[in-house]
């Protein structure tokens, strides 16, 4: 594949954990050689969400995002709320997230991921900044939730969406934006990339989650950022719209999703 031209937004990524310890750098230079030109780095607790502010202040193409993962949710203390709302006023901070339900795994108790959850829209609503949700296996009840909280006046993005499409309408009349990784590649995903085709092309974000769902031309290799020219390219095709177009309405789809981002200091 030719490298890409425009500018590309990896919309969810961890680059600052540990699977990039020993070549971080080259990482984040092999994004930019492929035409990234932003990058948001998720915090999944809060000492990983203070390294996601850290290095997110140490670059100026990379923002990121505070918040608690639901596996951790068990651990959560509300002197740990007390701090994630202070880690959350810093300037590279856009969103609070990844938070959200898990019942895949069930890592934390239901009812207490269920209550980490709320703190945390209730948090994003005081301090005026959207959600990025996490819901896997869990979409009747995070909608439940979301309805209860009005979580359209929050606004924010469900990340690495893999519901089906009543799912998909629920939340884009909520005014949220859909966010679709490396999963989308894969042979076996047809439901999945069935409805991205019918969501709204003013209402998708492209992302890798790296280092994990590396898409199906790396498989079985640690994901990175720079991979998400896969995911691009089959975005393009899917919604028949031609590649360097399809760069620009998802810049703008990031930027409306993310007010902070829209002028990034490159």
């Amino acid at each position: 594949m030719k490298k890409m031209t425009g500018k590309l937004t990896d919309s969810h990524c961890h680059l600052h954990m540990d699977h990039y310890q020993k070549d971080r750098r080259k990482v984040i230079e092999r994004a930019r050689r492929e035409g990234i030109a932003l990058m948001i780095t998720i915090g999944i607790d809060l000492e990983d969400s203070q390294k996601a502010l850290k290095l997110a202040e140490e670059e100026p193409d990379i923002f990121c995002t505070v918040g608690f993962h639901p596996h951790g949710a068990g651990r959560v203390t509300e002197r740990d709320m007390e701090a994630l709302e202070e880690l959350a006023k810093g300037e590279k901070v856009i969103a609070i997230g990844e938070t959200g339900l898990d019942y895949y795994r069930d890592l934390s108790p239901r009812e207490t991921q269920r209550k980490v959850f709320m703190e945390q829209l209730e948090l994003a609503r005081s301090l005026g900044k959207p959600v990025v949700i996490h819901c896997r296996d869990a979409y009747r009840d995070l909608i439940r939730l979301m309805v209860e909280k009005r979580a359209q006046e929050v606004g924010g993005v469900i990340h690495c969406f893999s519901g089906d499409w009543e799912a998909a309408q629920t939340f884009l009349n909520m005014g949220f934006f859909l966010s679709f990784a490396g999963n989308i590649t894969y042979p076996k995903a047809e439901k999945l990339r069935e409805v991205f085709k019918k969501v709204p092309k003013d209402r998708l974000l492209m992302e890798t989650d790296a280092p994990f769902l590396t898409p199906q031309e790396e498989r079985g290799k640690r994901n990175e950022p720079a991979f998400i020219k896969y995911t691009y390219q089959l975005g393009s095709e899917l919604k028949g719209i031609k590649l360097e177009d399809w760069i620009d309405q998802v810049n703008n789809n990031v930027h409306e999703a993310f007010p902070p981002t829209s002028q990034p200091p490159l």
